[in-house]
């Protein structure tokens, strides 16, 4: 994971849309803290103020690197630039919602 490679210079954080699916599995605690201790590392939330939020055209492929770096290959899907847009409440990803083109639909399968 990126979190684990603790690389230091480089400003690494979750796409839009990783963070909120960490969002949501935060309010699982019991998985939550199965899934840290499985990893090997427990990640604490820690919200960042509004200053934070600007975020860095180069931010999504340092994050990326980072990732590789550990050992991973990242999935464009989840970590890539389309990942980092906006998210809107009204999309979904289930399969009523992917007929027609909603904008977060997942890819087809391979």
């Amino acid at each position: 994971m990126a979190a684990a490679t603790r690389a230091t210079g480089r400003h690494l954080r979750p796409s839009k849309l990783v963070d909120l699916g960490w969002h949501v599995l935060i309010l699982h605690t019991a998985m939550y803290r199965e899934l840290g201790t499985a990893g090997g590392r427990f990640v604490d939330h820690r919200p960042e103020g509004p200053d934070t939020l600007r975020r860095d055209a180069d931010t999504p492929t340092h994050t990326m690197d980072a990732i590789r770096e550990a050992g991973y290959e990242p999935d464009a899907y989840l970590w890539g630039l389309l990942a980092d847009t906006e998210i809107h409440a009204g999309d979904c990803m289930h399969s009523e919602c992917t007929e027609g083109g909603s904008a977060s639909a997942a890819p087809p399968a391979a």
